[in-house]
């Protein structure tokens, strides 16, 4: 079942980037289904901690903008918004070249609450992470 209350294309969410995190970090929306969002980044001088590795803090940064996007697009924008509430991550194995590829379905989509499960994956595809993000919806 579609749950998205717009229609829209990854391209359409990329533009959205332009001028914060998500396009410093090199985010990139790359596909949408009935129920999930996907977006890739890379693990480059942008992302990596000192160690060479995906830093956890990038992967939660992956996370929250999947989630939070997704939120958006399922909620009436002329009523309510969405901001985080809450975000956890389990970083179950290293990175440390390439890209990740985050992807982000929902838990529990609430009149006043959204959890989603955002899975992070390497090119090989093993998931490096695991997060899960409540967001709140808030009247306008």
């Amino acid at each position: 079942m579609k749950i998205w209350k717009v229609d829209f294309t990854p391209s359409d969410l990329n533009g959205g980037s332009v001028g914060n995190m998500g396009e410093h970090l090199g985010i990139e929306f790359t596909q949408a289904g009935d129920d999930y969002l996907v977006a890739t980044m890379p693990v480059d001088h942008r992302t990596k901690q000192p160690a060479g590795i995906l830093h956890g803090g990038a992967s939660v940064v992956l996370a929250e903008t999947l989630g939070s996007v997704a939120s958006h697009l399922v909620i009436d924008l002329e009523k309510n918004y969405a901001v985080g509430l809450d975000i956890n991550a389990n970083h179950l194995h290293a990175v440390s070249s390439g890209y990740v590829k985050g992807i982000a379905k929902p838990i529990h989509l609430g009149r006043t609450t959204h959890v989603w499960e955002i899975k992070i994956y390497n090119e090989e595809g093993k998931i490096t992470c695991i997060s899960r993000l409540t967001m709140a919806i808030l009247t306008r």
